[in-house]
């Protein structure tokens, strides 16, 4: 269970949900993913891990670790086109020896398919985890943070209207709305995408609501998920990895004003995006919970580049 905060009260009262304290490799919602994927994998009768992402990838950061404290092999297949270096990727490399196989972005799916039959014609026996912690045990992870949320709301007697985080391949947000959606809750949970557009970004985050619900077998129907599910397009910039003078500023503020780290790629581009929706929509008075879902390296690849 990770801590919830208040922040301030002003137009509304805000909190933030610090998923960056998760206790592994610098916390964050892919560590939270990765827990549960690691699970299954000890479970099973697995030597190595593949997974995919950029050189700015928290998730291939959380995976290399945890394959890397048991000493498991692990491949991370990376876009050309995202390579450039980072704290998280030289920590994947360095620090946890993970194998770094860089291709172009159309080749990726079918390097992802070769590695992985070569993997196993070397005598391993790979688990291939995709990108971003995508699928039911990634949505998993988010219906358990869901739950983290009620028992603090009734530990202290509140509820959030409104709950907000980087949206990005969309099993964070699916899981907290699978979560809303299994306990009737009535409230507004609000992705703000990192780099996808609408229809896309919305239309992978109802199709990972939709799994869910059909392995678990729970019934809530179409338009209720329809109506649960906000992803704001809004707020992307030029697309993953970019950022605006608004979202530095952002960064900026937050750590002067509360000492909390933000980067510009996932958490100060969503908490951006949040200031902005709440006042584009006048929201007032609410309870507003913002999710810190970790990057606390990509922080310093910011302070790094204030030396460039």
């Amino acid at each position: 269970m990770t801590p919830i905060q208040h922040l301030f009260d002003g137009l509304n009262h805000l909190y933030i949900k610090r998923e960056d304290l998760l206790p592994f490799s610098f916390g964050g919602n892919k560590a939270r993913k990765a827990k549960l994927f690691f699970e299954e994998i000890d479970r099973g009768d697995y030597d190595c891990v593949v997974t995919y992402g950029s050189s700015s990838s928290n998730h291939c950061r959380a995976v290399a670790n945890m394959a890397c404290a048991r000493k498991m092999k692990c491949v991370l297949i990376q876009p050309m086109e995202q390579s450039s270096p980072t704290f998280n990727s030289m920590m994947s490399e360095k620090l946890f020896q993970a194998e770094s196989v860089i291709v172009p972005v159309n080749e990726v799916h079918d390097t992802i398919e070769r590695r992985l039959s070569e993997l196993k014609a070397d005598g391993y026996r790979p688990y291939f985890i995709p990108g971003g912690g995508h699928g039911n045990i990634g949505t998993q992870a988010y219906v358990d943070c869901y739950e983290e949320i009620l028992a603090y709301e009734a530990e202290n007697k509140i509820h959030f209207d409104d709950i907000f985080f980087a949206s990005g391949t969309g099993t964070t947000q699916a899981g907290l709305v699978c979560g809303s959606l299994i306990h009737g809750d009535h409230r507004n949970i609000v992705g703000i995408s990192i780099a996808r557009k609408n229809p896309y970004g919305r239309n992978v985050v109802i199709d990972s609501v939709c799994e869910y619900l059909k392995e678990h077998q729970i019934s809530v129907g179409d338009v209720a998920v329809e109506r649960a599910v906000c992803f704001d397009d809004a707020y992307t910039s030029d697309g993953y990895g970019s950022h605006s003078k608004e979202i530095e500023n952002t960064l900026i503020s937050v750590i002067r004003d509360h000492g909390i780290q933000m980067d510009m790629t996932y958490t100060a581009k969503a908490y951006y995006g949040m200031t902005e929706y709440l006042k584009r929509e006048g929201v007032l008075g609410h309870r507003v919970l913002f999710i810190h879902t970790g990057g606390t390296p990509l922080y310093f690849d910011y302070l790094r580049g204030l030396d460039t």
